[in-house]
């Protein structure tokens, strides 16, 4: 299973983020955006529960983690 995760960030810690981020298992992927939010997070996970298990345990306690935004791929 396949999700974008939109991240929300607490100012002046994008980059502190986005590197903690590149570190947590079932993250192929992370980037700064523009926009709304201020991360996107491309997580890989076997099923839906693992998916939120690397959400709630992993993403979401980051320092300066504000919110999260999953989007669930549907065709990969």
């Amino acid at each position: 299973m396949k999700a974008y995760m939109l991240i929300t960030i607490n100012t002046g810690q994008i980059e502190q983020v986005i590197e903690h981020l590149r570190r947590v298992e079932g993250v192929i992927e992370a980037n700064m955006a523009f926009g709304p939010y201020d991360a996107v997070a491309i997580v890989i996970a076997e099923d839906i529960k693992a998916l939120g298990k690397i959400m709630a345990a992993r993403i979401q306690p980051i320092p300066g983690v504000l919110d999260t935004l999953t989007c669930l791929v549907v065709d990969d």
